[in-house]
């Protein structure tokens, strides 16, 4: 971000801290992070649960509470995972439907959205 003249600099973003995840139902996104995906949340039973990631914290949010209209995600989250099989294979055990894979020969990735309609992908990059 910089000021009208660009040459000097306002504020300079260090690094990032959360990103939100729009939902309609809290409960259902809750229980599907909580139980499905088996992350962590401190806070569960908050408003505005903030998911616990390891880097990057993610943080449920309804934006209809704060005057914004719902819309998922379309970008996926990458999260990462030690195997992406055998997360693609667990997922599927817990119903949850896939809607692709990808090798780029650096990274796999499985496909897949919330219960909000928003994008998730199981990630892990295995070279260089």
């Amino acid at each position: 971000m910089t000021n009208t003249d660009s040459s000097t600099p306002v504020a300079s973003a260090q690094r990032t801290d959360l990103g939100s995840i729009p939902v309609k139902d809290m409960e259902r996104a809750k229980a599907f992070y909580r139980d499905t995906l088996d992350m962590h949340s401190p806070d569960w039973e908050e408003n505005w649960p903030e998911i616990e990631t390891g880097n990057v914290s993610v943080y449920l949010i309804d934006p209809t509470g704060t005057g914004a209209t719902f819309s998922p995600h379309t970008a996926p989250l990458a999260l990462h995972v030690a195997d992406v099989a055998e997360a693609k294979q667990a997922l599927q055990q817990r119903g949850v439907q896939l809607s692709g894979e990808h090798d780029t020969s650096v990274c796999k990735m499985a496909f897949f959205n919330d219960t909000e309609g928003n994008g998730l992908m199981l990630h892990r990059r295995y070279a260089p």
